[in-house]
């Protein structure tokens, strides 16, 4: 049977929200024992409620304090080269979300000088009417089309130079 898709908010019933940590607690717990004797490995969990004055710990406190013990002897770098922080994963996906949006609008602004060049080559647009920032990015197009153009006419001269001289050398 499938599930369906939790939605990730914060729950304003407290009824509840009691129902669903429990729930979840018990979860998590059952996960971390199949964790360790499925793979053999120790592995330890803290939870703090607000409805319990204890944190409530798995496996056992010496467990607990064996795992921390050899999490604490590890070098700090490594330590927290594996440690998830949820601050710097947002701070990468800003970024990177900046970055693509940079790129859709550099994308969408050549679309648009485009269209302009477009328009102004069949007649029904003037550039006495542009600003100078659009002057600017016509050129800067024009310019690019002209590089593009250049290269494609240095390629078909060279390809139509080598097939003579292979012939010629041939006999």
């Amino acid at each position: 049977m499938a599930r369906k898709k939790v939605d990730l908010a914060y729950i304003s019933n407290p009824k509840k929200r009691k129902e669903v940590l429990k729930k979840r607690k018990n979860g998590l717990l059952k996960k971390v024992d199949e964790i360790t004797t499925l793979c053999g490995i120790e592995a330890c969990a803290i939870i703090y409620s607000p409805d319990e004055p204890e944190p409530q710990v798995w496996s056992s406190d010496q467990g607990v304090e064996s795992v921390i013990f050899k999490f604490r002897g590890v070098s700090e770098l490594t330590r927290n080269k594996r440690m998830f922080c949820q601050e710097s994963l947002l701070r990468k996906n800003i970024i990177q979300v900046q970055g693509q949006l940079k790129k859709l609008r550099n994308e969408n602004r050549m679309k648009e000088i485009n269209l302009f060049m477009c328009q102004y080559f069949v007649g029904g647009n003037h550039l006495d009417k542009s600003n100078i920032i659009d002057l600017n990015d016509i050129t800067f197009l024009a310019d690019k089309k002209l590089e593009e153009i250049t290269k494609k006419i240095e390629m078909l001269h060279v390809q139509e130079v080598t097939p003579t001289t292979e012939n010629e050398e041939k006999p």
